[in-house]
């Protein structure tokens, strides 16, 4: 059984990845209800929490049922970085995650996320003065590289290992293919096959369905999968991936109600956490899996997506179970 630290997990646990506004409270509690062994907050700035920006001290908040969970940060600059440990400690997660993965330009462009990539003794020193800033886990998610000619990924985690991390993510691609291209899975299982290292690895990208779930655990022989793109608007990933690794089958998928119930709970729980606004139009991007294979729904799903008041939106939930509650989903 991989363990975090002292976190003891099941056997090829499953982590809900950080993804900036999609992993908040709402959407963790809903995917810890369905199965999810270890959530992530979405990535916050060291730069946001030392200057007490309002959104980053905002994603601090994590709550007693969803542990464990891990907080995560970004970051390149030490001080800022050390300075962020000791605000994250004071919300008391079980674990503090750094992200030396993110593609998006506005965080490369600073040497941060995937950026580091193409400073690896940086990483190293960074991540080293971390783990002993602080007594609680610290984890790394990461890419292959920056591109295809410096995937080092074997020796970057080794040396992450040595500097006291306790597990490491890897998403399958370079930052330059951002999510393009399939991710490929063969240099993860050459970080797990190195015999020095002996810290849980996980894998992430591309894990699409309970058999891609599946493979990972078989064939690459990875301790875990770090779920992303496939939860969003579909809590149910995780436990469809668990009855399958049990039974051989996939269950049956959610029905109209259950979608409906979810989304409802999903939205207010958004709004009673960031206010009437924010709760609202972040929870926009959920709804396309929610109702993912419907016929004739782009006027309910637009209604969802541009309505600017909860009531339209919750008005809309109704719309959809009063019309299709009898839809099969397959």
């Amino acid at each position: 059984m991989p363990k975090i630290g002292d976190i003891e997990l099941p056997d090829f646990p499953l982590l809900l990845a950080p993804m900036e506004d999609v992993s908040d409270p709402p959407f963790r509690a809903l995917c810890k209800e369905q199965g999810a062994d270890v959530v992530y907050t979405e990535f916050i700035s060291s730069e946001g929490l030392i200057r007490d920006a309002a959104k980053s001290t905002m994603k601090l908040d994590i709550y007693e049922k969803e542990r464990p969970v891990g907080i995560q940060i970004f970051g390149a600059n030490l001080d800022s970085m050390l300075q962020s440990i000791d605000i994250v400690e004071k919300s008391k997660p079980d674990i503090i995650d750094i992200n030396f993965g993110c593609p998006v330009k506005k965080v490369v462009s600073k040497n941060a996320g995937a950026g580091i990539l193409r400073d690896i003794p940086l990483m190293v020193k960074l991540t080293e003065e971390m783990v002993k800033r602080t007594s609680l886990p610290i984890t790394v998610k990461t890419r292959l590289g920056w591109d295809s000619d410096s995937i080092k990924i074997v020796e970057v985690a080794e040396r992450l290992q040595d500097v006291g991390i306790k597990a490491i993510a890897i998403h399958g691609r370079t930052r330059v293919q951002m999510y393009k291209g399939d991710a490929n899975w063969k240099p993860i299982a050459e970080v797990k096959n190195n015999s020095r290292m002996h810290i849980p690895v996980f894998g992430n990208g591309d894990i699409d369905s309970p058999e891609a779930a599946m493979r990972m655990r078989d064939d690459f022989g990875l301790d875990g999968a770090m779920i992303g793109r496939a939860s969003i608007g579909y809590p149910w990933f995780f436990k469809e991936v668990k009855h399958f690794f049990k039974t051989g089958e996939h269950c049956a998928p959610p029905t109209m109600e259950e979608r409906v119930t979810a989304a409802r709970r999903h939205l207010q729980m958004s709004i009673d956490w960031k206010g009437e606004k924010l709760g609202v139009f972040e929870t926009r991007r959920h709804y396309t899996n929610y109702f993912k294979g419907i016929p004739n729904f782009k006027e309910y799903r637009m209604k969802m997506v541009t309505s600017d008041e909860s009531a339209d939106v919750f008005a809309a939930f109704d719309e959809v179970l009063e019309k299709f509650g009898d839809y099969q989903f397959v």
